[in-house]
């Protein structure tokens, strides 16, 4: 098993966290049963809720202070801020929402927080 730091490096990447080598991902969020390279358990992280209360923490304390900071230093019409902010904050949602659930599983898989169907 590797370090903290590591297997949450390498589930952010999209890799399994024990290996490094197998895919985490069979889907756009769908996590593989097991590893292909190491047979880790990763389909038995129940990752829930986690991924995107974190996303929602990152992507709203980047977007809501650079909102108020433009809003303040030249007040731009309305149009003009919802045409910007909505689709940056859809991409940057979008874009690590599975970087984060592949770290969340990385920390699961190392913390040994895995459940099968039956306890759940």
């Amino acid at each position: 098993m590797p370090s903290l730091a590591l297997a949450l490096r390498r589930g952010f990447a999209g890799s399994c966290p024990a290996c490094g080598k197998g895919r985490l991902f069979k889907g756009y969020l769908r996590v593989v049963t097991a590893c292909a390279n190491c047979a880790a358990p990763l389909g038995l992280a129940r990752a829930d809720d986690a991924p995107p209360y974190f996303t929602i923490l990152i992507v709203g304390h980047l977007i809501v202070p650079a909102m108020l900071v433009w809003e303040r230093s030249s007040a731009p019409p309305i149009w003009l801020q919802t045409a910007v902010w909505v689709p940056l904050t859809l991409a940057l949602t979008l874009a690590l929402l599975r970087p984060i659930k592949g770290a969340t599983v990385g920390l699961m898989l190392k913390l040994g927080l895995m459940k099968s169907d039956d306890e759940v």
